[in-house]
């Protein structure tokens, strides 16, 4: 006998097929020539103010840092740079309540400003490409500092419920009967 499923929401039916009609491309088209232009000046400011208000304590420098250093660490084209900034906003809070976690941190940013200042000539913010930037991780990835921040980005990045749904989550399961009769197999991001 074939189990009934429990009752609960619908399962999301996905349509693989992409609808865009010639009309629909050339409004989109235009769109993105707009945000080309104009979204990019706006969104530099926007990046600067959050930081600069995330790090009161750790400080606007190793705020940025942090964020870039999480970006490198775990890189999602899609995300808006706030995402990771709320990912590593916690640690100036932390940095108050433990001068140690302060101390790692800021001598963490240090070293790791120092080894692309020697590498590169400049500090870690400024390196040009992401796989120079990866290569500066390597050299410090096993170190207190380095394994702090990328064990905090897993819960700090991807526990953030506001992300599910750009990574295809769509939550727990358990309680609305489990995956086996909602879509266990509705995977639209592969």
């Amino acid at each position: 006998m074939k189990p009934t499923p429990t009752a609960g929401p619908a399962m999301r039916v996905l349509d693989k097929q992409p609808k865009v009609s010639r009309r629909g491309f050339l409004r989109g088209s235009g769109l993105a020539a707009i945000s080309v232009t104009v979204v990019p000046s706006a969104m530099a400011v926007t990046k600067d103010v959050v930081v600069e208000h995330s790090f009161p304590l750790l400080g606007t420098a190793t705020g940025r840092t942090l964020v870039r250093m999480a970006r490198d660490i775990y890189p999602h084209d899609k995300l808006a740079e706030k995402f990771y900034v709320e990912a590593v906003a916690p640690y100036d809070a932390a940095a108050g309540k433990d001068s140690t976690v302060k101390t790692l941190l800021i001598n963490g940013v240090h070293d790791l400003d120092q080894r692309a200042r020697q590498r590169y000539g400049v500090p870690y913010i400024q390196v040009k490409t992401e796989n120079e930037r990866v290569a500066l991780l390597k050299d410090i990835e096993s170190t207190p500092f380095f394994k702090k921040v990328q064990g905090d980005l897993v819960t700090g990045l991807y526990n953030n419920k506001k992300l599910w749904p750009l990574f295809g989550y769509e939550g727990s399961s358990w309680q609305k009967g489990g995956y086996l009769h909602r879509g266990f197999d509705d995977i639209d991001w592969l």
